[in-house]
């Protein structure tokens, strides 16, 4: 079994809200479409995983029947998702609400033969991070998606570079100038262009 998890660790993910935005609003439309992006996967359940700072946003993105996982770290959610019996799960920023299907995908496509994948963000972090389960010994404890050079840290842990796949980099909205970069053009991302558009 595969599950896609929205990780909503912290309130970071609020940090682009644009000035006369209310930032509460501004974070769960993110939430939102990225969810809408994990709910499109195929063979893929979908959870969330929040802290009690975040809590009340995962309830308010949530699908109807979508797992809530409340828990402290992504660790502790790995741990989790394996005692419910999941054979890979990935994990998800909530800021990247433009994100394509098809690299929403790729991580689970590279388990296929790798123990580990990554969707790097552009700058720094991850936009994704998947891994069988149970993980890795090799997987460093403590790793989450904001990690600075998370994707170097995993290269220097895996036994050998077979062992993560690394997916094409993808954007992340984290300080609202990052917001000139999300493209009309591009499906997707509904609420957040909603919210934005002042609708």
């Amino acid at each position: 079994m595969r599950v896609a998890v929205l990780c909503l660790l912290g309130t970071g993910y609020r940090a682009a809200c644009p000035p006369g935005v209310d930032p509460v609003r501004f974070g769960r439309a993110l939430a939102e479409d990225v969810t809408d992006v994990l709910a499109a996967l195929s063979g893929v359940d979908v959870a969330i995983v929040a802290d009690t700072s975040t809590l009340d946003d995962a309830r308010a993105v949530a699908m109807p029947g979508t797992p809530i996982l409340e828990l402290p770290t992504m660790d502790s959610a790995v741990a989790e998702l394996a005692r419910r019996g999941y054979s890979e799960a990935a994990f998800f920023t909530p800021d990247v609400p433009d994100l394509p299907a098809l690299l929403a995908a790729k991580p689970f496509s590279g388990l296929s033969t790798s123990d580990a994948a990554v969707v790097p963000g552009h700058r720094d972090g991850l936009v994704a991070l998947a891994t069988r389960l149970p993980p890795p010994r090799w997987l460093p404890v403590g790793l989450h998606l904001d990690t600075p050079g998370a994707v170097q840290r995993l290269r220097a842990a895996a036994p050998t570079p077979g062992d993560l796949a690394i997916a094409p980099a993808w954007r992340r909205v984290r300080v609202p100038a990052d917001l000139a970069a999300l493209d009309p053009a591009l499906e997707g991302w509904e609420v957040t262009r909603a919210l934005l558009s002042g609708q």
